[in-house]
């Protein structure tokens, strides 16, 4: 059968089916292109701790991943390298797009993206009528606050020294626009569970009218991971509302959304979960979608479904049907054998840096329940910019090691590390003979 534009149907539906589709039946551990060499081992069972050092099982996960011998990569906070058989996925999906052109976008795309939300709903536990897809969690920060409509004159709106510096910045416009008050408390350093939760109660209690709050899970800066739930337990008690910022945590920590308690959130699917760059989700608690606005061009388009809630335009397209392929990679995985490789990973440089370092600083607490790969650190009474700046640059000069430099903590900047699963043990043996070196010089 030819369509009105002379396509062959059955060529276009062949080549345009959901990515959720074809990952299930295809299985993750087989491209789409059927090369067998891009295979998954299967996860490992038992205890993650153990698990997570079995360097054999490792190293074949590493193998999927195609990086660059020009230097070691400890800057994944950015975003995730595809492992292989995402990239294929991703690599078919681009194809298809190409060949089907705007057919593909019109007739079968929607229903497609459906599906990618209810894969997406299903791994974070939550109803596909409470996600809607972004370009990121800057997109979706900004909607949930800017749009948030139950701040009144005189109502106050709180944030830490911590939190991202584009959500700070929606918060100000509040302020700005809103004639609402904000309140920009410091997080201790060094950081404990107990001083995290005790620094944001007395924060409610030295600012009664705080009606919202910016929770960031696991902070850019330093990869401090904050006690979301505890906090919000807290928070509901006062009548204080929490948006959560997940932009490093989902598909770093082992969790599902309502574990969290709070009605909003903002996730990125394309730093932990490893989907390609520009894809992201807003969590609204179905029962609190009122108390979001629709967004700006969006008011007359579905008003009430959470829809409303974003206006991207055109997305990259390849990159939301290439979704469901990483989110099944990371399944195989097994979130708690992730979590704890990662967490292996950070400590099996931290304290060995720790023991044969004297004048290094680590401003990411060693609890367990405070950190995952990402840790943040600097050279005794090196706190400028400039300071961590010229060390970020030596390690990846004159070490072939790539890290980047952080601010906007009160006690100043720091060096910024973050292994992945990919990372190897040697990587981060070469980065403490480099540190060896350079805090001496």
């Amino acid at each position: 059968m030819q369509t009105a534009d002379g396509l062959s149907r059955r060529n276009i539906l062949k080549g345009s089916l959901a990515a959720a589709a074809t990952v299930s039946s295809l299985g993750i551990g087989q491209s789409a292109f059927g090369d067998n060499s891009l295979s998954v081992p299967k996860a490992l069972k038992g205890d993650a701790e153990y698990n997570a050092r079995d360097e054999k099982y490792w190293n074949q996960i590493a193998n999927l991943f195609k990086l660059t011998p020009d230097f070691i990569n400890l800057e994944n906070g950015f975003y995730g390298v595809l492992s292989a058989p995402i990239l294929a996925e991703y690599q078919r999906n681009i194809v298809r797009l190409n060949e089907s052109s705007s057919y593909y976008l019109r007739q079968q795309y929607a229903q497609d993206a459906a599906n990618v939300r209810l894969h997406i709903a299903a791994v974070a536990g939550v109803s596909p009528d409470e996600i809607v897809l972004t370009r990121g969690a800057t997109e979706a920060l900004q909607n949930l606050i800017v749009n948030y409509n139950k701040l009144k004159a005189g109502d106050t709106v709180l944030y830490a020294d911590l939190d991202y510096d584009g959500a700070q910045a929606n918060i100000e416009y509040l302020r700005e626009t809103r004639g609402i008050n904000t309140a920009k408390i410091t997080i201790p350093e060094p950081a404990t569970y107990e001083s995290i939760i005790a620094t944001y109660t007395r924060a409610f209690e030295q600012y009664p009218r705080t009606r919202l709050l910016l929770l960031t899970h696991i902070g850019h800066r330093t990869g401090l991971v904050i006690p979301v739930a505890d906090i919000t337990a807290i928070a509901k008690q006062k009548g204080i509302d929490v948006i959560v910022d997940g932009a490093h945590s989902w598909g770093h920590l082992d969790f599902k959304i309502p574990q969290l308690n709070a009605d909003f959130g903002a996730f990125n699917l394309h730093k932990w979960i490893g989907a390609p760059l520009g894809v992201g989700f807003i969590y609204i608690r179905k029962e609190r979608l009122a108390d979001i606005n629709p967004h700006l061009v969006s008011a007359s388009t579905e008003p009430d479904t959470i829809n409303s809630r974003v206006h991207t335009g055109t997305t990259a397209t390849a990159n939301v049907l290439t979704v469901p392929a990483a989110l099944d990679f990371h399944q195989q995985l097994g979130a708690a054998n992730k979590v704890a490789r990662l967490r292996y990973l950070r400590n099996y440089w931290v304290t060995r840096a720790q023991q044969e370092i004297d004048n290094i600083q680590f401003l990411t607490p060693d609890d367990p329940r405070l950190y995952g790969a990402i840790t943040s650190f600097r050279l005794n009474g090196k706190t400028s910019k400039t300071d961590n700046q010229e060390l970020a640059r030596r390690l990846r000069e004159q070490h072939g090691i790539f890290t980047v430099a952080r601010g906007g903590a009160t006690s100043g900047d720091s060096v910024r590390v973050t292994p992945a699963i990919f990372t190897r043990p040697r990587d981060l043996d070469k980065l403490v003979s480099a540190l060896k070196v350079l805090a001496q010089s």
